[in-house]
């Protein structure tokens, strides 16, 4: 009777033991578990926790939005829109005709290069690459499929009526998993956290002591609620931002160039025009 008993026990903390989650939060709860008895290391949860959250998400919630696109003219010269190029740093624009919901191509970075090198016929709508569009409610999951399958890296976002709503990239899709992905124009551990740029721009790192910032822009911001930039930023929108999200205060404009959904990583500065 007793070993009868016994045996009851076991099998009852077995099932209690090897159990499988029933949802996405009990899923949730046993990978955590996991990491703190050491099965599982930090950057293994937070990968697995980022794919979990990216099944569950649109492309609307990470897209950088139409009025914060930076997009070529088919019209305009070479000559005219390389600063941009520059300033930027992206590998890809999309470009226009008549306006931002006339999106006829993407134009990648490196085929300007055709243009330095002296070809006479060079010719900006030949270089065009076919722009892709997807919809606002596209889950990232999919997108990120899709995005392998058929090798792009950008894709235009339109919203239900047909008009431009924004675009998403791979790496906007990666870096809800993996957190953020620094390429060869991001900073350096090492380097300084406040960089200068062309056209009198500045770019800095969202970890930025404020007392750092107002010692080399000569301004006051108070760093009694928050120590960094980034946190600057954040109490006042009042919300993490998203990349390509633009806001002023006290006369200086900040741009997100980097963020995730977990924080702010770089931002982009203008001074006050005089």
């Amino acid at each position: 009777m007793r070993d009868l008993s016994r045996s009851k026990l076991l099998e009852r903390l077995s099932t209690l033991l090897l159990r499988e989650p029933q949802d996405r939060d009990s899923l949730t709860r046993l990978l955590r578990a996991a990491h703190r008895r050491n099965l599982l290391d930090a950057d293994a949860l937070s990968i697995i926790e980022g794919a979990l959250a990216v099944s569950e998400m649109q492309v609307r919630d990470i897209m950088i939005p139409r009025a914060q696109m930076d997009v070529i003219d088919i019209h305009a010269k070479v000559e005219e829109f390389i600063p941009q190029v520059i300033s930027t740093a992206h590998s890809r624009f999309p470009v226009i005709d008549q306006n931002r919901d006339d999106v006829i191509g993407v134009l990648l970075a490196k085929d300007l290069l055709r243009h330095y090198a002296g070809e006479e016929e060079f010719n900006v709508r030949e270089m065009l690459r076919p722009a892709v569009f997807v919809p606002e409610s596209k889950r990232l999951n999919v997108l990120l499929r899709e995005f392998r399958a058929s090798r792009n890296h950008m894709a235009i976002v339109v919203d239900e009526y047909g008009g431009v709503a924004g675009l998403v990239t791979i790496e906007d899709v990666l870096e809800q998993i993996v957190g953020e992905i620094e390429d060869e124009y991001d900073f350096d551990e090492a380097s300084d956290n406040i960089l200068a740029e062309p056209g009198g721009r500045w770019r800095v790192k969202a970890l930025t002591q404020i007392a750092d910032f107002n010692a080399a822009f000569g301004t006051a911001f108070s760093d009694a609620e928050h120590d960094t930039v980034g946190g600057l930023v954040i109490n006042q929108l009042g919300r993490l931002p998203k990349r390509g999200e633009t806001l002023g205060i006290s006369g200086f404009r900040f741009q997100v160039l980097r963020a995730d959904s977990r924080r702010v990583y770089t931002l982009i500065v203008e001074k006050p025009k005089a």
